[in-house]
């Protein structure tokens, strides 16, 4: 069952002392993770949702902020919709308890389109806030949410036949939430790229590809125009064989120490313009390297809605 700490492990805690916190939805299964980066300042929780005390932090795992969340006492299904279309138009409903009401409510504010975006299109602009039903008779709300996507999940239009697996969603994923991808004519070098989802991604967007790994490429992908591979292992490669870069790109399975220490060899070089990482956790979730990663200036750590129990970390 779905309880508050306020009624549970944190004895003493005013759910109205939570007004003014900030809002951190954890992406499904990693509430520890989002728990441990808040430490002590978690003062609420609601099943994924943790409330903490200000100010807001750059947390690495949060499908999505609430940056004002309030509670709205309700007398009704009526009055709950009425207070927030007061507020602003567009909502989406994170669920929390009474499943029934608080669908009721959701039938009486504006629709919210929930159609799966077709990868190219911008993301949403339109404001869009997060309310969930905590009481009978209290909404908890927040007009101003860092994704434009309800809960922070965006959904495409999948191709089924082109990829040749799944992985190409967290390029799709990561180029919407940023608004900005590789362009035509620019040098991406993708590691460890079998069996070449992630070359597929670029080469569709117009960039030139090299593909590195020890493991072939799907032959469909390996024949397409502007792409090239090297059989050679991602971590063996010297960089200056292969010169400027304006993306690199990674998403070799290997333990995140790893990774940073490639990281830093391509860095070292000043020949890369732009990475794109996905740091892979096996086992438990190391928070002292995906920190060191985070550190690098001009990066960022996030969890896509794509991702497992991995982040992406980009240097812009």
């Amino acid at each position: 069952m779905n309880q508050s700490p306020a009624h549970a492990d944190h004895p003493g805690i005013s759910r109205r002392a939570a007004d003014g916190c900030v809002g951190y939805l954890a992406p499904q299964g990693f509430l520890p993770e989002l728990r441990q980066e808040l430490g002590q300042g978690v003062t609420d929780l609601f099943d994924h949702l943790v409330l903490a005390a200000p100010p807001e932090k750059p947390v690495m795992w949060a499908a999505n902020i609430w940056k004002d969340p309030m509670f709205i006492p309700i007398d009704s299904i009526g009055d709950a919709a009425r207070k927030l279309r007061d507020i602003q138009r567009n909502w989406a409903h994170y669920p929390f308890a009474l499943h029934r009401r608080a669908a009721l409510i959701a039938e009486k504010l504006p629709k919210v389109s929930a159609k799966p975006l077709v990868f190219g299109s911008a993301a949403p602009t339109a404001p869009l806030g997060s309310w969930t039903l905590i009481d009978a008779n209290t909404l908890l709300a927040a007009p101003h949410c860092s994704s434009p996507f309800p809960n922070g999940e965006v959904q495409f239009v999948e191709d089924r036949l082109g990829a040749p697996s799944r992985a190409y969603l967290k390029l799709w994923d990561l180029f919407t939430v940023l608004g900005e991808a590789p362009k035509a004519g620019e040098f991406c070098l993708d590691l460890g790229a079998c069996p070449g989802g992630w070359t597929w991604v670029l080469q569709q967007l117009g960039a030139r590809v090299l593909s590195v790994d020890k493991a072939p490429l799907d032959d469909r992908i390996a024949r397409l125009p502007n792409v090239s591979y090297r059989s050679e292992s991602a971590f063996a490669l010297d960089p200056q064989t292969i010169g400027p870069v304006d993306w690199l790109f990674s998403d070799i399975i290997c333990y995140p120490s790893r990774l940073l220490t490639l990281v830093q060899k391509w860095l070292a070089s000043g020949l890369v313009r732009r990475f794109v990482c996905t740091v892979k956790f096996q086992g438990e979730t190391d928070f002292a390297t995906a920190q060191k990663l985070a550190e690098i200036p001009g990066s960022r750590l996030l969890h896509l809605h794509h991702n497992k129990h991995e982040l992406t970390w980009i240097k812009q």
